[in-house]
């Protein structure tokens, strides 16, 4: 056995924090590595020592496998945890770890190397008597064979995937898979597979030590998905009742032993409702979702890592199953504009109701594995995920209800989140009745998903709390009339006026205080109770409501039972300077140039790319709103654009006419 002492984690975040509190229970140094954007990060504060890698991008840091273990030697940490993504399934990397003299928590160099091409593994798993399906060459696909889903051999997290339903469109699906999987893997290599429109991602945990024993720790289902990225998770799966689980069970226990796996890793199936199952894939590594099956075993599953490592026996038999576990991840993303990630600060960040945070609830409720924290910047390099928030119930529906809760009274202030998808989708019929194919957001519409937790009254009674608070924070700088409030008068006179914003819907508040109290039109049955900067109590038909009001740069947010509310303050006065031209496509995130397809004076028409933006680890097309000609194009490849900047200007046939 080989005691570790000290641990660099590499890797950012969340997952570096996660494995960070695991080292300080059992008395383990911990050393962080972080490029440039990442230098205010948590996990950087949070480490015994850290190390810089110079640069901002993933290739320039935490991709660089030389910087990590020159880290490493120069803080003097003995071991190396890789987390998940970046290079957690790189055997070159597992291997230059071990030569280093490092202790590598991890697989084999050989494992990870057998899995990391999925086009191996399959093969593997098929002569192991493991169900596979076939794989396709991008080539050979015909009629017959669609709709088929274009993978990268060496990816995961949704990344180098594409859907493709038309041979037409094959050609474009397999360069594009290619140019996104060699940017996040280094590897273009893709393959074709069957796709299943309506199929459940079950996935098996597995633990493996150096003695030949392999424990099975319960199966997670992670079927509701947006690009091919798991959103929400849960253990144990609604589908699998016990004789489909013994059969998933068999089938890890032998995709493990057939590498001979060591330490924690993820066998991944697809699965239909009738319980027939596939061999997708094997992650050798820790998975994003780990803590589900933490709280419903009570492992520490990063300990058992670590314990591993070291060469340490585990037991014969895992824990057994102990209630319900709903993870979801929060993302800085607009669910409803095509997924488009979000950038900017954070200025507020607060989930009610957490009883742990990045280790074992000792009693049922709230864990939050959070990478950031109020006043971090949420930038376009890496991955777009906030935090983890994770339920533990006695059963599946009270684990629903508690995770709904928290995050619809969550405050979260600065950028848009995919909070309102989540909520809703905790609190759809057909979650709730276990029906959670892969098709779940196809089926039942995004734009319903994505709807405001606040209906169009609570919205209208948001802005006037945000108006009365401004107000009162007005009063509370004024050094004239005693205090009395802004726009009190002794005779009736015109009402104060405040106008906010909500995507494209304009709320004007028009509100007077006087002897008879409020008077706010559109709000004959609001009365004012109390009313403070941050704070504004309303009784609405005799109901007592308050509500919570954040105000930072450009934002007025506002918390309540009725749903969240952020606004924009439209000022009094427009400034002439901030109109478009007609026609501009702008930024929707920060991010780079990847590609450009037409050029100035070419005539485009609605829904051709024109350009794709790379940001956050994704592609995003820039299509042609319109039929017309490209009459800008400012930009070049690999040009860094900020939110906003012009990207194009497409002049529509009807704007030419005239």
């Amino acid at each position: 056995m080989r005691m570790i002492e000290n641990l660099l984690v590499a890797n950012r975040g969340e997952i570096a924090l996660r494995v960070f509190r695991s080292c300080r229970d059992a008395g383990i140094g911990t050393v962080a590595v972080y490029s440039d954007a990442d230098a205010d990060s948590p996990h950087v504060t949070s480490a015994d020592a850290a190390v810089r890698l110079p640069g901002n991008t993933p290739s320039e840091t935490y991709l660089r496998s030389d910087l990590v273990i020159a880290a490493a030697v120069q803080a003097g940490a003995d071991a190396v945890h890789p987390g998940y993504g970046f290079l957690s399934e790189n055997a070159g990397f597992a291997r230059a770890v071990r030569e280093a003299g490092l202790t590598w928590v991890g697989p084999p160099p050989e494992a990870i190397e057998t899995m990391g091409s999925k086009v191996e593994s399959k093969r593997l798993m098929a002569e192991a008597g493991v169900p596979v399906l076939p794989e396709l060459d991008p080539a050979d696909v015909t009629e017959a064979d669609l709709p088929v889903l274009v993978k990268a051999s060496a990816g995961g997290g949704g990344r180098g995937m594409r859907v493709v339903r038309a041979l037409a469109e094959l050609t474009e699906a397999v360069a594009s898979a290619q140019a996104e999987a060699a940017s996040a893997f280094g590897d273009p290599t893709v393959f074709c597979e069957r796709y299943l429109d309506s199929g459940r991602h079950i996935e098996v945990q597995v633990m493996a030590d150096t003695h030949g024993t392999v424990w099975t720790v319960g199966e997670r289902e992670c079927s509701i998905q947006r690009r091919h990225q798991k959103v929400v998770e849960e253990a144990p799966s609604p589908l699998v009742d016990a004789a489909m689980r013994e059969e998933l069970f068999t089938a890890a226990r032998t995709a493990a032993k057939a590498i001979d796996y060591v330490g924690a890793g993820t066998v991944e199936f697809l699965a239909t409702d009738g319980g027939e199952f596939f061999f997708l894939e094997m992650n050798t590594r820790l998975q994003v979702e780990h803590p589900v099956t933490e709280c419903t075993t009570g492992l520490d599953l990063v300990t058992s890592q670590l314990r591993v490592a070291e060469g340490e026996r585990l037991p014969q038999e895992p824990p057994a199953i102990r209630g319900h576990a709903i993870e979801v991840r929060l993302y800085a993303e607009d669910p409803a504009a095509g997924w488009q990630p979000q950038s900017g600060t954070l200025h507020a960040f607060d989930v009610p109701g957490v009883v742990a945070e990045f280790t074992l609830p000792d009693r049922h409720g709230i864990r939050l594995d959070s990478g950031v924290v109020a006043g971090s910047v949420i930038g376009v390099h890496y991955d777009p995920m906030l935090a983890k928030v994770i339920a533990w119930g006695p059963d599946r529906p009270a684990a629903a209800r508690a995770l709904a809760g928290a995050l619809a009274r969550a405050r979260i202030h600065g950028v848009t989140t995919n909070r309102e998808l989540l909520v809703n989708v905790l609190r759809h019929p057909g979650f709730l009745a276990g029906d959670t194919d892969t098709a779940f957001f196809d089926r039942h519409g995004l734009d319903v998903l994505s709807a405001p937790l606040a209906g169009e009254d609570a919205r209208a009674l948001s802005a006037l709390a945000a108006a009365l608070a401004d107000a009162a924070a007005n009063r509370g700088q004024a050094r004239v009339l005693g205090g009395l409030p802004s726009g009190w008068r002794n005779l009736p006179s015109a009402p104060q006026r405040k106008t906010y914003l909500l995507g494209d819907t304009e709320y004007e508040v028009a509100y007077r205080l006087g002897r008879s109290g409020l008077v706010a039109e559109g709000h004959e049955n609001v009365e004012l109770l109390e009313a403070a900067p941050d704070r504004v109590v309303l009784a609405v038909s005799g109901i007592r409501r308050t509500f919570s009001v954040g105000r930072h740069p450009g934002l007025v947010a506002v918390d309540s039972s009725l749903g969240p509310v952020a606004f924009t303050a439209v000022p009094r006065f427009a400034d002439p300077d901030a109109a478009l031209a007609a026609g501009s496509l702008v930024a929707p995130m920060p991010g780079t140039v990847l590609r450009v397809a037409v050029s100035e004076g070419d005539a485009v028409t609605a829904g051709e790319p024109l350009l794709w933006l790379e940001a956050m680890k994704m592609e995003h097309r820039v299509s042609a709103p319109a039929d017309g000609v490209v009459a800008e194009l400012p930009v070049v490849v690999g040009q860094q654009v900020e939110l906003g900047t012009v990207l194009a200007v497409v002049s529509t046939n009807t704007e030419e006419s005239a």
